[in-house]
C-alpha cells in the first residue's frame, strides 16, 4: 500500500501541457495506495479541471491541496498521516479525502488545522470542499479539458476501474465497511471510457476493482448478457479495442474459466492476478476466504491446460493469527506446486476495525519475519527458474522508459507496472519511443527481470 514516489504532487505527470493563465485557481494532488485509489485521484482531478483549475506539480503553486488516503493497513495510515502533515507545513490548505476520510476524529485529531475530510469516492463533497477553500474561477475559452480526462499514469497506459466495493467478509480486511458493497459500473459505460483511452494513445489497460471477477453479479438477472457472465462479455469487449488488457484483482471463482479462451486466443493478455493470500484450508477459514487450495490448484492446472503461456500472479499473507508451522509449510508445499509466476507477500499487521483483531493466538512479530523470508527466497527460486526458461524466446515488450543513455525499461505482457519485474534493452533503441511494443529477443534472466535485443 505504499505510495509510488512518481505520483507524489512534487513529481506527478498529468497530461497538462497548458501553463497557468493569470488569475487560475491550481490544486494540487497526494494520491495514496492502490490503483482504485489512483483512479479517484484522476477523477476528482478531471473534474477539477473541467471546472477551470489548474493542476500543480507542487505544493508551492498550488492555492490547496488535496490529499487521497489509505487506510487499509496501520502501515498505510501512518504513512497517510505523513502525508497530510507535510502538505500542511509545505502549503498550509489541506483537504483529505479517501479511505481514510472514513475515519475521520482520526484524522482531525493528529491534524486538527485540515480544511475538510471527506470518505472514499465521495467526489461532489471534495469538490464542495475544494470550491469553499478556493473558488472557481473558469475562463471557457482557456481552460481547455483533454478527450481522456487528467491522467496520473503515463500516456501509454491507465487503470480502468469497472466496480467498487465488495461482498466478501474477509476477517482481515475493512474494505466493505469504507467502500460499501459491490456497485458494478455500467457496461457501456465502462467499454465508452476505455474507446476513449484508446483514442487518446493509451496501449495498454488495467482493469482493476476489489473483486474484478464478480463484476456484474449485483445487477438483475434480467440486465446480464445471456450464457455468460458479465466480465467475461465486458473483456471480450474490451479485447476488441486494438489495446493490451490485463486483468487485476481476479477473485477465483468457478467462472474465471470463461476468460481463459480469451487469453489463448489474444483477446486480453494472458495474465491473471489473483488473490490467493494462503493455502492451508485452517487458515482459509479464520481468514473467512471461501477458497479450497486444493481446489485452486485444480483450477490453475485447467487455465495452464487452455492457455499454457498464462502469468499467474498473486499475493500472500504470513504469520496470520494462529498460523502455525504446519500450516506455513503447507503454504511452502503448495508454492511448490503451484509455481507461480509472480508473487507478493505481506506479513499480517492488524487493522483498526478488521474482525481477525479479535482472534487468538497472534504470531510473534520475530516468526512473521522469519516465515516471510522463507517465503520470498522460495518465490525467487520460482521466479528465477522460470524466468530462465525464457531466454532465446522473442516476445512482445511495451516501452515504459528510455533513459539518456539510451537503455530502455520495458514490460513484457506477463508484467504489470510497479508490481512486477521488466526486461532491458541496453543497445540500438535509437529511433524508439516510449509507448511503442516491439519485438524482442530475450539474452539474459534474473531473479525478477529480464534483458533483451531487438533482432537484426
Amino acid at each position: 500500500m505504499t505510495n509510488p514516489p512518481d505520483l507524489r504532487p512534487d513529481l506527478a505527470h498529468a497530461r497538462l501541457s497548458d501553463a497557468r493563465r493569470p488569475g487560475q485557481p491550481t490544486i494540487g494532488m497526494v494520491s495514496l495506495g492502490c490503483p482504485k485509489a489512483l483512479v479517484d485521484s484522476e477523477r476528482i482531478l478531471t473534474r477539477l479541471r473541467a471546472e477551470g483549475y489548474g493542476i500543480s506539480p507542487d505544493y508551492a503553486g498550488a492555492d490547496a491541496v488535496i490529499v487521497n488516503t489509505c487506510g487499509f493497513l496501520d502501515s498505510a495510515k501512518s504513512e497517510s498521516l505523513d502525508a497530510i502533515g507535510e502538505a500542511l507545513t509545505e502549503n498550509g490548505k489541506v483537504i483529505v479525502t479517501g479511505c481514510l476520510g472514513a475515519e475521520p476524529d482520526y484524522i482531525t485529531g493528529a491534524h486538527p488545522r485540515v480544511l475538510a475530510v471527506t470518505g472514499p469516492h465521495q467526489y461532489e463533497q471534495v469538490l464542495e470542499a475544494v470550491h469553499a477553500a478556493v473558488p472557481p474561477d473558469p475562463d471557457p475559452f482557456i481552460d481547455l479539458l483533454p478527450a481522456s480526462g487528467v491522467k496520473l499514469t503515463p500516456r501509454h497506459y491507465s487503470y480502468l476501474k469497472i466496480s467498487e466495493g465488495c461482498n466478501h467478509h474477509c476477517k482481515f480486511c475493512i474494505i466493505p465497511a469504507m467502500r460499501g458493497r459491490l456497485v458494478s459500473r455500467p457496461h457501456r459505460a465502462v467499454l465508452r471510457e476505455a474507446e476513449k483511452l484508446v483514442e487518446s494513445g493509451v496501449r495498454e489497460l488495467l482493469v482493476i476493482s476489489q473483486d474484478t471477477s464478480a463484476y456484474g453479479i449485483d445487477w438483475p438477472r434480467d440486465d446480464r448478457p445471456a450464457g455468460e457472465q458479465p466480465i467475461t462479455a465486458l473483456a471480450r469487449d474490451l479485447g476488441s479495442l486494438g489495446a493490451w488488457v490485463r486483468l487485476h484483482y481476479v477473485y477465483p471463482y468457478p467462472h474465471v474459466r470463461e476468460l481463459i479462451p480469451l487469453m489463448a486466443e489474444g483477446l486480453i493478455l494472458p495474465y491473471l492476478d489473483v488473490p490467493f493470500q494462503h493455502a492451508h484450508p485452517d487458515t482459509l477459514r479464520r481468514m473467512a476466504r471461501p477458497a479450497a487450495a486444493e481446489k485452486t490448484l485444480d483450477r490453475i492446472a485447467e487455465w495452464r491446460d487452455i492457455c499454457p503461456d498464462i502469468t499467474l500472479r498473486s499475493t500472500f499473507i504470513v504469520g496470520y493469527p494462529g498460523e502455525t508451522e504446519e500450516e506455513f509449510q503447507t503454504l511452502l508445499d503448495w508454492l511448490d506446486e503451484a509455481q507461480l509466476d509472480r508473487v507478493g507477500c505481506f506479513q499480517y499487521e492488524n487493522v483498526a476495525g478488521a474482525a481477525s483483531n479479535a482472534l487468538p493466538d497472534h504470531v510473534p512479530e520475530e516468526v512473521k519475519q522469519e516465515r516471510w523470508e522463507r517465503f520470498m527466497e522460495k518465490a525467487q527460486t520460482i521466479s528465477e527458474a522460470k524466468l530462465a526458461a525464457k531466454v532465446g524466446q522473442t516476445l512482445d515488450v511495451i516501452i515504459d522508459d528510455i533513459d539518456d543513455d539510451g537503455i530502455a525499461t520495458c514490460r513484457t505482457k506477463a508484467d504489470a507496472p510497479e508490481i512486477d519485474g521488466n526486461l532491458f534493452i541496453d543497445e540500438g533503441t535509437e529511433g524508439l519511443s516510449v509507448g511503442e511494443i516491439v519485438t524482442v529477443e530475450v539474452d539474459e534472466a534474473g531473479e525478477y527481470d529480464l534483458w533483451g535485443r531487438l533482432p537484426a
